[in-house]
């Protein structure tokens, strides 16, 4: 059964920097995955081609069954994005923000309004809604973009570092909606820095090293592979580090299973 996402042999070239080499990843329906690596892995630039923002170099992104570049509109209206810093028009208020949104994915004024107020209240953004955006803390926006990619109800969530900026409130209410969103059969993709997080949250893994795919599988598929290892963060110095540790050895290992 193919996945919500299917990347095969995707390369991502600037010139003559290759961003993303030789990807071929299935990101199956239905769960929590997390995207992994260090700055400048290629873990963003695999978002933009999934988002069809960017076209592949060579290779094939599938969304929901859509080329992702080709059928990007369509893509679109099936995916929720939060990006690490979202960006609004400063002039509009929150709840103008959100209805222009629902606007954009076809929904009528009383269906924006009514997930509108059960998201802000639940956020606790109630109380801001009305607030120009250029007012807006760094968390408030994040709240803020966090409403607007789930307010068409998408089959696919993708949230890039989904929790800087957000307090230990907003953090929790995050994982609830992730926990939830996987449980009604649909999908979310998120990258994070915060190993732990991703450690308690996914169902699986991928782990990017400079713009490969090192290894993926679920947490206890990764230690079975690569020894008795403890946690996802020993795991991922194991597959990052290209001279200690035997890092890249393991990820040209992870890389041909």
């Amino acid at each position: 059964m193919a996945g919500v996402v299917e990347i095969t042999d995707l390369t991502k070239r600037y010139g003559q920097f290759t961003a993303v080499e030789s990807m071929s990843l299935s990101i199956p329906s239905g769960g929590i995955f997390a995207l992994l690596g260090p700055n400048g892995a290629g873990k963003t630039t695999v978002i933009k081609l999934i988002m069809g923002t960017l076209k592949a170099t060579q290779g094939a992104v599938k969304v929901c069954g859509l080329d992702a570049f080709a059928d990007s509109i369509s893509v679109k209206s099936r995916v929720g994005f939060l990006p690490d810093e979202p960006v609004f028009f400063d002039y509009m208020r929150g709840r103008e923000i959100i209805r222009f949104a629902g606007q954009l994915h076809g929904l009528d004024r009383a269906t924006i309004r009514a997930r509108t107020d059960y998201w802000a209240d639940r956020l606790q953004l109630t109380d801001a809604l009305e607030e120009f955006a250029e007012n807006y803390s760094r968390g408030m926006k994040k709240k803020l973009g966090l409403i607007c990619s789930l307010l068409h109800e998408p089959d696919l969530l993708i949230l890039d570092e989904p929790t800087n900026g957000l307090d230990p409130h907003g953090t929790q209410v995050l994982h609830a909606i992730m926990r939830e969103t996987a449980a009604a059969g649909r999908s979310v993709l998120f990258s994070t820095h915060l190993l732990d997080q991703a450690e308690k949250l996914c169902d699986r893994v991928a782990v990017m090293r400079g713009g490969k795919l090192a290894a993926v599988g679920t947490l206890n598929e990764l230690r079975e592979r690569f020894g008795a290892v403890a946690g996802l963060e020993q795991l991922f110095f194991l597959l990052t580090e290209s001279t200690q540790d035997g890092g890249a050895a393991a990820a040209e290992t992870a890389t041909a299973a």
